[in-house]
């Protein structure tokens, strides 16, 4: 027989009262790709423990991506506790942890499939766990209807319900701790902490104030050799922050480099680059707060620009048959409902001209590419969006007006509630 679950046995009539039972979740998570599956779990189990003191098993099954966003990790060991989290190396498909144990509170990460022995023994359990599928991120309108719709299992008497995080209100929101804002303003307030940070990370002092601040994040994008041409040539200082990854190697071909790695740093014309290693899950919004834009990409490092209150253009993961326009187009709507005709144009076409496709509604740019398809002495368009190209100047003019709306559309973003707290919360409704 399974263990019924991780709770202490009560006490007798006649027992001193005890403290009520911590609530026990157990987190599945496979690593599909890169490092945003495993970049949130570890960010939700961190937060059900440390917040709402929860008991809080993770497993995973990929240690060595893991590592690279916890150095503190222990590559060897089957079972570890990292910061208040016990860790289990999940060998999938049948492998449930060293000892089968079930939780008051079951979340299976991005459609991974439970061990069948684990669901099994959750059938068994007399009082059922809650449980859920946490879904990928989605702004689109559907979310909201599917957020909690109960699906019951075909076999046994378990129900599960659909997580779905979110930018919008009726969704399961995004991670965010309640700390997050006070560690920011405390970041952006102290000149001592900023000056520390750049030392430490590039060797040198803070640049010159008239510099744009730029961090870089993204997967393979030929849209970047154009846009390094772009800042080489800018009339003011870019200083480019690029964390060691999958863009490292445009770095070092436009460099004419062997590579463009931690501690490198290069110059051409207004442009001045620096390699950084690569960053642990918590140093890396020090990186988003001390830029004046982020490139960003996939999940977890694109919910935490936003939080960073500061432009930032989105590096979506491309899907097969272009299934991933949707959902860029839907976080557009909400990100950029404030703002003026003009910068949210610009912000379309240069989201778009990162992602690799053009705009859509660009009537002006689609009717001077007809004009010109009709006559080829016509002059070509000159919108970053018809010619596929991420137009920096167009985009860079507009960068005032972005820094305010993201200012705002953190405020906005957090009425959606936390993401880790609406889940506790609805679980909590559930085990009454």
């Amino acid at each position: 027989m399974p263990h019924d679950s991780r709770r202490p046995a009560t006490a007798s009539h006649d027992s001193p009262i005890q403290a009520p039972a911590r609530i026990a979740c157990d987190l599945f998570c496979a690593v599909i790709d890169n490092f945003g599956d495993i970049g949130v779990c570890w960010r939700l189990a961190r937060q059900l423990a440390h917040e709402h003191d929860w008991e809080v098993r993770l497993f995973v099954d990929d240690l060595q991506a893991f590592h690279r966003l916890c150095p503190t990790l222990d590559l060897q060991r089957a079972t570890q506790t990292v910061e208040g989290v016990v860790v289990e190396h999940w060998h999938e498909p049948t492998h449930a942890g060293e000892t089968l144990q079930i939780a008051d509170v079951v979340i299976e990460a991005f459609a991974c499939e439970l061990p069948p022995v684990y669901v099994a023994a959750m059938a068994q359990r007399e009082r059922k766990p809650v449980w859920f599928n946490l879904e990928y991120l989605s702004a689109e309108d559907w979310v909201a209807d599917f957020h909690l719709r109960p699906s019951p299992h075909p076999r046994y008497p378990l129900l599960k319900h659909f997580f779905f995080p979110g930018l919008g209100k009726g969704t399961g929101g995004v991670l965010k701790e309640r700390d997050l804002d006070a560690a920011r303003a405390a970041f952006e307030s102290s000149p001592e902490a900023r000056a520390a940070w750049w030392q430490s990370v590039t060797g040198g002092p803070p640049p010159a104030p008239e510099a744009t601040v730029i961090s870089l994040f993204a997967y393979e994008n030929p849209a970047v050799d154009a846009l390094l041409a772009q800042w080489r040539d800018s009339p003011t200082p870019i200083v480019l922050l690029v964390p060691q990854g999958r863009i490292s190697g445009a770095l070092a071909r436009f460099f004419d480099v062997e590579s463009f790695g931690a501690g490198m740093r290069a110059e051409r014309g207004s442009l001045t680059a620096h390699g950084l290693a690569f960053t642990e899950q918590r140093g890396y919004d020090a990186l988003l707060w001390i830029s004046d834009l982020n490139f960003v990409r996939g999940e977890d490092s694109f919910v935490r620009a936003q939080w960073a209150a500061r432009p930032f253009v989105w590096h979506i993961y491309p899907q097969a048959d272009d299934a991933h326009l949707p959902k860029l187009d839907a976080a557009l709507d909400h990100y950029a409902s404030t703002l003026g005709e003009a910068p949210r144009r610009a912000l379309e076409h240069f989201w778009h001209a990162w992602n690799g496709n053009r705009a859509p509604g660009n009537t002006a740019a689609d009717t001077a590419a007809t004009d010109g398809a009709k006559n080829p002495a016509a002059n070509p368009p000159t919108n970053s969006a018809a010619n596929g190209t991420a137009n920096w100047t167009e985009f860079a003019q507009h960068l005032p007006a972005l820094k305010a709306r993201a200012q705002a559309w953190a405020t906005e973003l957090a009425q959606a509630g936390d993401l880790a707290g609406n889940l506790a919360g609805f679980a909590k409704t559930q085990l009454k």
